[in-house]
């Protein structure tokens, strides 16, 4: 396995563990740290992968198709934990399963005819806004998290407590806006597929 594959590899891994220190009781604080440390240290091994792969001429097919599965797989992930929190509806998460199951489908129909179809800007934009509500629905559950400890021992930014409300509505908005442009994506990606008959 090459250093990008395993650098991808490590978000397969992160993703679980997400999952784990995401399901621990809220009043141990310490999770709001580890979280937001699982989370930035898997967004720049998204970075670094391709980076890598480019630096030591190590760009393969595999490696096109395993970035956006090591992706998808930790996006996925975080988006359940918030869909669990109540951060994120339902039924739009539903809409983000259905589209990045098909682009699999998609890429698996594109691969028999012999064409790897690796991440399109579309998709690259996407992400980019996945991160973003990602970030956001992170930010809104620390603060949830940080409530009580906040009430009690910094009283002076219990105001950041009060407005969480609004961190939702704000996160809601972003999400939404991801949830359209992945949707666009997947257009882009079914046009590829059309025009590679």
């Amino acid at each position: 396995m090459s250093l990008a594959n395993k650098i991808t590899f490590s978000r397969i891994i992160l993703a679980p563990v997400f999952f784990i220190v995401f399901l621990l009781p809220v009043k141990d604080v310490w999770t709001v740290p580890v979280l937001w440390f699982i989370f930035i240290v898997a967004e720049l091994t998204d970075m670094l992968d391709g980076m890598a792969a480019r630096k030591q001429n190590e760009v393969s097919d595999f490696g096109k198709l395993f970035d956006p599965f090591a992706d998808t797989l930790m996006q996925l992930t975080c988006f359940f934990c918030f869909v669990i929190d109540g951060i994120f509806p339902a039924v739009l998460f539903l809409l983000v399963i259905y589209r990045e199951f098909s682009i699999l489908f998609i890429r698996n129909l594109m691969l028999k005819r012999g064409i790897t179809l690796g991440a399109r800007m579309s998709g690259k934009i996407k992400t980019v806004f996945y991160i973003f509500a990602g970030g956001a629905a992170l930010l809104t559950d620390s603060l949830q998290r940080l409530a009580v400890f906040i009430e009690d021992h910094l009283p002076r930014f219990a105001v950041f407590v009060d407005h969480l409300p609004l961190f939702k509505t704000g996160t809601l908005i972003i999400f939404i806006i991801s949830v359209v442009i992945s949707i666009v994506s997947f257009i882009d990606y079914m046009m590829i597929f059309k025009n590679n008959k």
